[in-house]
């Protein structure tokens, strides 16, 4: 018989994560941030605080996990039928989201508790397969560079969202997109 175990998707880990990070998105819905603590978190979970500690290590790094979680869309970017359309409609929407003061809120703790760069990286990933989808459906998809895209679309948008303090202006996603077609015309 063999003593190697597999991993089981959907086994207890995945369950685990899965009430802890429920148990911080209904607390973060309903107190404050400085409210929110691991035996809090731990208590609406049904888990001990040292599970909480051994997987996640601390509230920072938990917080990280639960805010990056946040970033991955479960839906496909809009399809509006052209190039310029579907990523005008990413553009603002990722804007509206990221801008919000929720959305500010969890781009603070992914950077916040993110010691290994896990986080932020798979933050960075979800904003390249969203680029990536929208390429695919164009014509022109292979004449396409996903990494001058990150680098003309989404880091100024996370620059002006993170250390503006004022609303980023409307529009701004829409300069940001037609600057980019311009520079790679099809």
């Amino acid at each position: 018989m063999s003593t190697v175990s597999k991993a089981r998707p959907g086994g207890r880990s995945a369950r685990i994560q899965e009430a802890v990070h429920d148990a911080v998105r209904s607390l973060q819905a309903s107190s404050s941030r400085d409210a929110i603590t691991v035996p809090l978190i731990a208590a609406r979970a049904g888990v001990t605080p040292s599970t909480i500690y051994r997987r996640w290590g601390d509230l920072a790094a938990l917080l990280s996990d639960v805010a990056a979680d946040r970033f991955r869309t479960p839906e496909s970017p809009a399809e509006t039928g052209s190039l310029r359309g579907d990523l005008l409609a990413w553009a603002a929407q990722f804007i509206e989201e990221m801008g919000s003061t929720p959305g500010r809120g969890y781009i603070i703790d992914v950077v916040a508790g993110d010691s290994t760069g896990a986080n932020t990286g798979a933050c960075v990933n979800y904003a390249r397969s969203a680029l990536k989808e929208i390429f695919g459906r164009a014509p022109d998809a292979g004449l396409r560079d996903l990494e001058d895209a990150l680098d003309r679309l989404v880091a100024p948008m996370m620059y002006r969202i993170i250390f503006d303090s004022d609303r980023i202006p409307s529009g701004y996603s829409t300069t940001l997109v037609e600057r980019y077609l311009a520079a790679h015309p099809t």
